[in-house]
């Protein structure tokens, strides 16, 4: 592999990550926070996060994909 395609691999990987780390406590939180009675503000803030979370991983796999065509 080229030092670039493991850049791109790498890069892919991590946003992955992101991907699944971000679903699963942006799911956590919301069952949390419905069981202890947690404010609907913070609620909001927790979907503000996972949005800008998957937002981020949108934009990296983007870069990634449009550098291997």
């Amino acid at each position: 592999m080229k030092p670039t395609e493991t850049t791109q691999v790498e890069q892919a990987r991590l946003a992955s990550i992101v991907i699944g780390v971000t679903m699963i406590v942006w799911m956590a939180s919301q069952w949390i926070g419905g069981q202890i009675g947690l404010a609907t503000r913070y609620a909001f803030l927790f979907d503000l996060a996972a949005m800008a979370a998957f937002a981020w991983a949108l934009i990296v796999l983007f870069r990634v994909w449009r550098a291997r065509q």
